[in-house]
């Protein structure tokens, strides 16, 4: 019914950049609140950033002066811009959506796309 699909990841070198991409298609009434979360071989998945439908936005830490999240409502589509990338964010990337259908508020999640920065 619903797809999130990420695009925008691949090999970098320390202190390059990456855009991510992610956008919901399908049948639903309106998405709610959007994310990206990352996940490293071993490791769990912790949560990068997040905004809501009014724009507020959260980040993880580690990431909060390099990374910035933003959507285009219309375009049901969330972005990551990744700025002075560390090897330390090589992870398995992956979109997250709160998505309104017509009985249900689903969570959704895209299937990954892997960002590997070398040194």
């Amino acid at each position: 019914q619903v797809q999130l699909v990420e695009s925008g990841g691949g090999l970098v070198q320390a202190g390059g950049s990456l855009r991510l991409s992610c956008s919901a298609s399908g049948r639903f009434v309106s998405i709610g609140n959007m994310a990206w979360y990352r996940q490293a071989p071993g490791n769990q998945r912790d949560l990068v950033a997040e905004i809501t439908r009014s724009g507020r936005t959260n980040y993880a830490g580690s990431v909060k002066d390099r990374f910035t999240i933003s959507r285009d409502i219309p375009k049901n589509a969330v972005y990551l811009q990744m700025n002075s990338l560390q090897p330390e964010d090589t992870a398995a990337y992956y979109c997250n959506a709160d998505i309104q259908e017509y009985r249900f508020l689903t969570n959704y999640w895209g299937q990954g796309t892997q960002v590997t920065v070398s040194s």
